[in-house]
């Protein structure tokens, strides 16, 4: 069920198309993945993220947990149905989550002791819990505990949180094997290394021998350079297998992604989109735009003249900034809206140009006209 292949090679870069067979659909490679942690893509119903043509959406197991809790999902029939979403889903372990919002945490070899960032309450995770979490989610594609560190860290630590990583990675490719149905749920692997070359391919060829359905690479976009970043990505992806997915976790602006793809990345996740979008801060082929400033009051042009998503097929700038200076929700929907469909649709564009062997000549066009405007980091 889970076949890879990879059905189109760029000749003048590593950019590459594919697809990847699931039990609820097939997606196409390079594909964008909406982030719906709570398992919602906040604002937005299932059937606007189908009319946006999405083909997968990531949820985390660890806020759904939390609330509501694996049993009411469970009792529901699996997360497919309790969100009503029939295509594939991949849920993330929140092993980031984890790290970053719990209010207290103490990292053992066996698992992870933390404090919830909602409620206060104390919980420890092995790498085995995570696995029954997400059996019971029933997602098509699954991660394994990983730990995050940030950057910068010295070289031990770095290798220590990626011998933690490789020994969870064992115990929850044991604890697939045990419950779950190799038909009905993929497991990844997830590489970490930090910006340590030597490390990042100790954890590639360690977690080769596991033999994962895909394989992610996680511990980036945590403070480093982006020129750092590209390098960890260019060695890693190189030295990653052709016949597996490989999937760039939390990286998500428009130059990252066309970045990525030119050195071979197949999957990308992040909240971007509809946070942004909230803000009233709307990704155009002409840059960003925040629609909530005094310069779209009579601007009666779409958010974008390229694109053709319900927001701007229908609405104009000015509307669109009197529903944010109004507080009327339906603004940050409707900016979230076009956001998710303009992401989904520039990895249109890109496998295209892949498919059309002109990759770079797109990727330089694009970037050309793409003008980033001063925009302050939105938390969240």
């Amino acid at each position: 069920m889970f076949e890879f292949k990879v059905t189109h090679l760029d000749s003048n870069s590593r950019a590459r198309c594919g697809q990847l067979y699931t039990p609820h659909g097939i997606i196409t490679t390079p594909v964008f993945m909406p982030v719906g942690t709570q398992g919602t893509i906040k604002g937005l119903s299932p059937q606007e993220l189908i009319d946006c043509k999405a083909e997968v959406i990531l949820s985390n197991a660890y806020h759904l947990y939390l609330r509501p809790g694996p049993k009411i999902i469970e009792e529901a029939g699996g997360l497919h149905n309790f969100i009503s979403w029939q295509r594939p889903i991949l849920t993330d372990s929140g092993g980031y989550q984890i790290f970053s919002l719990a209010l207290l945490r103490k990292i053992k070899d066996d698992g992870v002791e933390f404090q919830s960032h909602f409620d206060g309450g104390r919980y420890f995770f092995q790498p085995e819990d995570i696995i029954k979490i997400q059996k019971i989610l029933g997602s098509d594609l699954i991660m394994p505990l990983d730990d995050c560190i940030e950057y910068p860290a010295s070289y031990e630590m770095a290798k220590i949180s990626m011998r933690r990583t490789i020994q969870w990675a064992e115990r929850s490719r044991k604890e697939y094997d045990k419950i779950i149905d190799p038909d009905k749920q993929a497991v990844f692997g997830i590489i970490q290394g930090s910006t340590y070359q030597d490390l990042r391919k100790q954890s590639v060829e360690e977690l080769l021998g596991l033999g994962f359905a895909g394989y992610a690479l996680g511990g980036l976009s945590v403070g480093e350079s982006q020129d750092l970043r590209y390098n960890v990505i260019s060695f890693t992806t190189n030295i990653m297998p052709e016949d597996k997915p490989r999937y760039l976790m939390g990286l998500g602006m428009p130059d990252d992604i066309l970045a990525a793809v030119e050195l071979g990345v197949d999957m990308f996740d992040c909240v971007i989109p509809t946070r942004y979008g909230r803000n009233g801060t709307a990704f155009t082929h002409k840059g960003r735009i925040t629609v909530r400033n005094s310069d779209f009051k009579t601007d009666n042009l779409p958010i974008d003249e390229k694109c053709s998503c319900y927001t701007c097929r229908n609405f104009s700038r000015a509307y669109l900034r009197h529903l944010f200076n109004t507080k009327e929700m339906l603004g940050p929907r409707l900016v979230s809206l076009h956001n998710v469909y303009f992401f989904i649709h520039l990895m249109f564009e890109i496998r295209k140009a892949i498919e059309e062997e002109n990759f770079i000549e797109f990727k330089n066009s694009f970037l050309r006209e793409y003008r980033t405007y001063s925009l302050e980091a939105i938390c969240e």
